[in-house]
């Protein structure tokens, strides 16, 4: 396997100032002897955690789960308690640099995906429809245009700065600049050019309202984007996969288990939008 750590700063050549993270880390497999190379799907994964820090069971584990089902796996270590612009810019940078180095993860920068939830899910979100804000534009030059995402998977996102959000998230992510709450409520960012999505929620989340993905799902409709949505019955927020990774063997597990459905939900999604390994020749 190939499993290391890119510092995106460093990368780029940009300075990190008040940004404390912007970190990748790779989850690709070696070419095999024998075998004709592959290309695969590739897959970001960007944790939530309110934007103050970085949930360990929505990182890693999941990045692990889609490398198992054959992808190029990258999770992000955004920037924590830091304002707008720089989770996205990082967001941004995370994508370039996976289509820049396609070829060492023999990964297919045509279909390259990002899953993201809660605060993450924002980010994904901001990452689906506005990777080309003047912010943006202006730290990456024109490497700005690789940043546009081919899908996108929402779990249980604060998808809405408006009535339905995590105040908390949004304090952080605005920096308390009301004029960023429009800007950065990704419902009202929807357009043609937002990537496909799948989005996922529970109706009994006391966390993140499942209003947020409803208002997201309707701008998508309005915009005539492609999108899937999912919701289910039980559930409390911050769920990750669903399984024995990620729950704790509770007498509530079986219930809770079956939410972990949206992950092969998201693999059929995906591979119909052309998401699969394929045999290079």
């Amino acid at each position: 396997m190939i499993n290391e750590k890119i510092d995106l700063y460093s990368y780029f050549g940009i300075e990190r100032k008040n940004a404390n993270g912007g970190y990748l880390t790779a989850y690709a497999r070696e070419t095999v002897d024998w075998l004709l190379p592959k290309s695969r799907p590739a897959m970001l994964v960007i944790p939530g955690g309110g934007y103050s820090h970085l949930s360990a069971r929505e990182g890693e584990t999941v990045a692990l789960a889609y490398f198992n089902e054959g992808y190029s796996s990258f999770a992000l270590s955004y920037s924590i308690n830091t304002p707008y612009p720089a989770p996205l810019l990082e967001a941004c940078m995370a994508v370039i640099y996976i289509r820049e180095q396609a070829e060492k993860y023999h990964a297919d920068p045509e279909h390259v995906a990002a899953v993201g939830f809660s605060a993450g899910g924002h980010l994904a979100g901001m990452l689906a429809n506005i990777p080309d804000e003047k912010e943006i534009v202006e730290a990456l030059g024109n490497r700005a245009a690789q940043a546009k995402l081919n899908a996108v998977l929402l779990s249980y996102a604060v998808s809405t700065l408006g009535e339905y959000t995590h105040s908390d998230t949004c304090r952080i992510i605005t920096g308390g600049d009301d004029g960023l709450r429009e800007r950065l409520s990704n419902e009202k960012r929807v357009t043609s050019k937002s990537a496909p999505a799948f989005i996922w929620h529970t109706y009994a989340d006391d966390v993140v309202p499942v209003e947020n993905s409803f208002l997201l799902a309707s701008a998508y409709r309005k915009a005539g984007v492609p999108f899937a949505l999912h919701v289910f019955e039980h559930g409390w927020h911050g769920l990750s996969l669903c399984n024995g990774e990620t729950l704790n063997g509770t007498a509530d597990d079986c219930l809770l288990a079956k939410v972990g459905k949206w992950f092969p939900l998201s693999l059929d999604w995906l591979n119909a939008r052309g998401f699969s390994v394929k045999v290079k020749r």
